[in-house]
């Protein structure tokens, strides 16, 4: 009777859940939700959308027009997880790359694209995932071939190396990537692979963050930008999937340093005193009942193992000790 209580109860939060796909890839289908700012195109019959133009400073933006939130006022105990994934190609020429973005509401409106990654000064507070082909010492860039976690800054909190990975993100072959955020242990998780290769079991790259705290009850915005630099470097998205769930924090299994927002990585959240549950504590009573017994019972074995052994080694035959002398010293012989 649980299990059915809590498939039904999982249906119902798959059913409210905030879902949408872009299957651009072999179809000319595209979501009427689906907003492109900048140079951002439909090419190809619809086989994909190319966000930056084959010319020096392009950038183009491609935006689901629907914002969400990481929580609502009716559920403030279900905090937002997503996951999401797309297929994409990137030029061999040098260039900003792309970005995963997450923005507050009212960005699309004031989409500049004359920046990097299209993102102008008066946007303070953003989550990027960064897939860049430039190496911007200005930012601290290691490399022309990484991927980078943006907190509210384009000097990445944390980066990983694509090269370890043997793949080049501006070789032009379709790419992969897979981003996850789990709200209960406040973990955001990047994958990425050539196009047909299967989702990779470890993440590429891992980053403790309290999207929660970070944006409150704030609508956001999820959308792709890219900027070309001065190059003529292309971007081409060919499929996107993004998906929301609300599920109670008591499903999941609380981390045991969860980090909250704070900058780059976060300060530890204070922890909240529990009401203790009277079955909870029969079942610790019961157990501990359990346990003291099963104590008892091999403490009396060992005992009683103990006592026969110590009988044993102490109960032996008189015997008769005969005294001799010797040249330097005396002893003890024991007589046959």
């Amino acid at each position: 009777m649980a299990t059915i209580h809590f498939l039904i109860l999982t249906l119902l939060l798959l059913a409210s859940n905030l879902t949408f796909s872009l299957p651009l890839q072999d179809s000319p289908n595209f979501d009427s939700e689906i907003a492109l700012f900048g140079d951002a195109a439909i090419v190809n019959g619809g086989s994909a959308v190319q966000l930056t133009r084959p010319t020096g400073s392009s950038s183009g933006l491609l935006v689901y027009n629907k914002p969400f939130k990481f929580i609502h006022s009716s559920s403030p105990l279900n905090p937002t997880s997503f996951s999401t994934d797309f297929s994409f190609s990137i030029s061999p020429d040098p260039g900003d790359g792309l970005v995963l973005l997450f923005v507050p509401a009212g960005f699309p409106d004031k989409y500049s694209g004359k920046t990097s990654f299209g993102l102008s000064q008066e946007v303070d507070k953003f989550l990027g995932i960064e897939f860049d082909t430039s190496m911007d010492l200005a930012v601290g860039d290691e490399n022309a071939n990484h991927v980078g976690i943006d907190v509210c800054s384009l000097v990445s909190s944390r980066v990983g190396n694509v090269s370890s990975l043997n793949l080049v993100l501006n070789s032009g072959q379709n790419l992969r990537s897979w981003v996850d955020y789990d709200a209960s242990s406040k973990r955001l998780e990047v994958r990425l692979s050539e196009m047909r290769k299967p989702r990779p079991y470890n993440p590429f790259l891992a980053f403790q963050i309290d999207l929660l705290e970070m944006w409150k009850g704030e609508e956001v915005f999820v959308g792709i930008s890219s900027s070309s630099g001065n190059s003529a470097q292309t971007i081409s998205v060919y499929s996107w999937k993004f998906r929301v769930r609300n599920v109670p924090n008591s499903m999941h299994s609380q981390p045991v340093d969860p980090l909250s927002y704070h900058g780059k990585g976060g300060e530890q959240r204070p922890e909240h005193k529990k009401v203790p549950c009277p079955l909870n504590m029969l079942s610790g009573l019961v157990l501990l009942i359990g346990c003291g017994a099963l104590v008892a019972l091999i403490v009396q074995s060992l005992w009683a193992i103990f006592a026969k052994r110590h009988s044993e080694e102490y109960s032996f035959r008189p015997a008769d000790f005969g005294y001799k002398k010797g040249d330097s010293f005396d002893y003890f012989h024991r007589s046959s």
